[in-house]
């Protein structure tokens, strides 16, 4: 049997292609359990080379907490409350033998006054090594004793050396040396939007740290003392924080935690811290003259409203309106009178009266400064020679100003003053007209929710006559505190009768 040479040639070409793809898919197939055997390694150790994470944690306060925190102390008071004497019965009762025999006296010896201790709990912040502790008056207020706890646990009777209670700062001392303390910041660097960390003892939680930024600066009319200006931040305040450090992001001091705005008496995002300049300005009298001493200019003003400044001829409603001179005071001696604006004083202009009051208190008795005014649409410049604020000069002040009625009434939200001629022209009123003139509304009050504004014109309380502000007092303290006001009112030529109900 003979095979054909052309078949056999053919025959090996077929069997030697076959045998390469043998061999080729054998490869491929190592390949792939090789691919997947390191596929499974991989996982089996967790190991996916994948890049690490990276996390922006925000600003770094640990090292300013390290450093101002241990400056931070505890203020514990006691305050010893008397009741009055409550009969804890005699052994022999009210037999009228033995009263015959020892007198009534005998009985009293057996009536007892009762004693209560009240306790109250703070803040306060270390400013010297030498133990000069600073914080809130309404922390020390009326205390008969104090402790200080600094952050170590060491306890100090403290003493108070002076307390304001219209800015609400007081200092208290301790027999201590080599104390941590925290340097102090210039508030008026302060914007808003800074961060900024509330130190404290909120609940008696000692040493407790909170973040937030500064809200606002300049917080007036708050209603929580006499001259505020206020620095408002969401870092959390509690009771237990008055007295604590706001601090900055450099560590420095630049507030005293002094209160929040609350109905539920916590934390609700609104707290108030009193500037450092005006906190150290305030300690540094106390120390040294265990008072503050401030200036007086002798008038007394009012809000420029919208209206106001209409009348007077100013482009915006700012400054501060004169409603009253008073006599033998620097302003009636510079020649000031009702009616004048203050937009300037001692070179810094002034937006409202309250900017005016802080500026005027702050500055030193016996200087003499520049009072821009506009009287009559016409700027002019005036010289005043700032004489001290004693006792005796501010209850005359506020004797003759505006008057604030007290808490017990409907009429609480308003503060009111004479109408002088000046006001009445201002107003379009006849210069005879009599009344006392609205100053200013509080939002809160029932007077505001009724509509009543500044400008406004009170002539009869309960269809009795208002002349002047003697009658309004008179007619006011005789009102119940939920008692329904009637008032007839003039607001420019017309009159009209509000009611303010419960």
């Amino acid at each position: 049997m003979s095979i054909d040479r052309r078949s056999f040639k053919i025959g090996v070409i077929a069997g030697l292609f076959l045998i390469i793809g043998v061999a080729i898919g054998a490869v491929f197939v190592m390949r792939m359990d090789s691919a997947s055997s390191s596929t499974n390694t991989a996982f089996a150790g967790v190991d996916t080379q994948a890049p690490p994470i990276k996390v922006d944690a925000g600003p770094d306060f640990v090292p300013i907490v390290k450093a101002d925190l241990p400056a931070i102390v505890n203020i514990s008071t006691t305050r010893i409350i008397k009741s009055p004497a409550q009969n804890m019965g005699s052994p022999f009762g009210e037999d009228p033998f033995f009263r015959q025999f020892f007198g009534n006296q005998f009985f009293h010896n057996f009536q007892i006054p009762r004693e209560e201790r009240e306790s109250a709990l703070g803040s306060g912040v270390i400013v010297s090594s030498n133990g000069y502790i600073i914080t809130n008056n309404h922390v020390i207020a009326k205390a008969d004793t104090i402790k200080v706890i600094l952050g170590n646990n060491r306890v100090y009777k403290g003493k108070v050396v002076g307390a304001d209670p219209q800015t609400d700062i007081a200092v208290v001392k301790i027999n201590a040396t080599n104390l941590p303390v925290i340097p102090w910041g210039n508030s008026r660097k302060l914007q808003v939007g800074q961060y900024v960390l509330a130190m404290g003892n909120p609940f008696g939680l000692n040493q407790t740290v909170t973040m937030g930024i500064v809200s606002a600066l300049g917080r007036e009319n708050v209603g929580i003392d006499n001259y505020e200006d206020f620095i408002q931040t969401d870092a959390a305040i509690n009771p237990g924080n008055s007295g604590g450090a706001l601090v900055n992001t450099k560590g420095q001091l630049v507030g005293i935690n002094t209160a929040i705005y609350t109905r539920s008496g916590g934390y609700m995002g609104i707290g108030f811290a009193i500037p450092s300049n005006m906190a150290r300005s305030v300690m540094t009298q106390l120390i040294k003259h265990g008072r503050v001493i401030r200036g007086w200019l002798g008038v007394s003003i009012q809000e420029v409203t919208p209206a106001l400044a209409k009348n007077f001829g100013l482009s915006t409603p700012s400054g501060a309106l004169v409603g009253q001179v008073f006599k033998d005071s620097p302003a009636a001696r510079a020649g000031l009178r009702t009616g004048d604006v203050i937009v300037k004083f001692d070179g810094k202009t002034i937006d409202t009266p309250t900017t005016l009051r802080n500026l005027v208190a702050s500055t030193p008795v016996g200087k003499e400064v520049e009072v821009t005014i506009i009287r009559n649409r016409k700027t002019k410049t005036l010289r005043v020679k700032i004489a001290e604020q004693t006792k005796k000069v501010l209850e005359a002040s506020e004797g003759g100003g505006p008057s604030q009625q007290s808490a017990h009434t409907l009429l609480s939200g308003l503060t009111v003053q004479d109408l002088s001629p000046e006001i009445a022209r201002q107003l379009g009123l006849p210069h005879d007209a009599s009344g006392v003139v609205i100053t200013e509304v509080n939002p809160d009050s029932a007077a505001a929710a009724v509509g009543l504004q500044s400008g406004d014109v009170i002539t009869q309380i309960n269809r009795q006559a208002v002349h002047n502000l003697e009658d309004y007092r008179r007619i006011t303290s005789k009102l119940g505190k939920n008692q329904s006001v009637l008032l007839l009112i003039k607001r420019g030529d017309s009159n009209m009768f509000v009611v303010i109900s419960p």
